[in-house]
């Protein structure tokens, strides 16, 4: 059984044996493929250590995250952009548009989406996408942009079945994460219309870890038990749930 965390933020710990400690009970859980959002500039060199130090397992990513969308923005998508050249990267992320934190952002935040979006499709690269409190918003900007050249993940979605067939048909897979073990959250009623393979698994840890951890330090080896809380729902086993997301990680970032 091989499964994939198609969105982890592994590389916040920065120390060396917890780091270790974090990346072998992964591999104790059969989490052995680790995609890595990028957030700012800062995140590029911690990234770049994992990808060294793990290159089998370990997958980098490009982006600014929307959080971190300033008056600066222009200056440190240059940098990102620079960042990327002799270096593999599988996906434009996480980008997007962020409404929780920060509303007066708004535009400039859809101006560096817009941006990044255009270094996805110059690259032939998907794009993972982090939405929050924005999903008119993201929406708008990807109608305008959809066609045969946009693609990717719908990071930690949390929408309803509507919002989860329209970003299908943008060309976009469902980021699935701890949220799904909620037991209010509805994404399981959501995830019963949605085919197996339009979804990937996600922690975006260290952030919502799942039932049984939830309120505390997520870690990208609990993917196990949002894994098997999606075999509940899908009536399946455990084993068919890591082989078709896999699978799906696979068509996505084509590694």
């Amino acid at each position: 059984m091989l499964l994939t965390d198609t969105h982890t933020h592994l590389y916040y710990e920065t120390d060396e044996e917890k780091l270790a400690e974090l990346i072998q009970r992964c591999f104790d859980n059969k989490v052995e493929r680790l995609f890595l959002p990028n957030v700012d500039v800062a995140s590029i060199a911690k990234i770049e250590h994992l990808v060294k130090k793990y290159p089998s397992n370990c997958f980098a990513m490009a982006g600014l995250h929307p959080c971190d969308v300033k008056e600066d923005y222009e200056l440190v998508l240059d940098e990102i952009c620079q960042s990327m050249v002799d270096r593999d990267i599988y996906a434009i992320g996480e980008i997007g548009i962020d409404l929780h934190w920060d509303k007066t952002t708004l535009d400039i935040q859809k101006v560096a989406f817009k941006e990044q979006i255009k270094w996805a499709k110059d690259m032939e690269l998907p794009i993972v996408i982090h939405c929050r409190e924005a999903f008119d918003e993201i929406f708008e900007v990807l109608e305008a942009q959809k066609g045969a050249d946009l693609r990717g993940i719908l990071h930690c979605f949390t929408g309803n079945t509507d919002q989860a067939f329209q970003a299908i048909e943008l060309g976009f897979h469902l980021g699935i994460g701890g949220v799904v073990t909620y037991k209010k959250s509805g994404l399981d009623e959501v995830l019963k219309h949605i085919p197996l393979e339009k979804i990937v698994l996600e922690t975006d840890s260290p952030y919502l870890a799942p039932v049984p951890f939830r309120g505390k330090p997520n870690e990208s080896s609990y993917l196990l038990h949002i894994a098997e809380r999606v075999a509940e729902i899908y009536q399946i086993s455990l084993e068919e749930v890591a082989e078709v997301t896999t699978a799906n990680s696979r068509h996505i970032f084509n590694i």
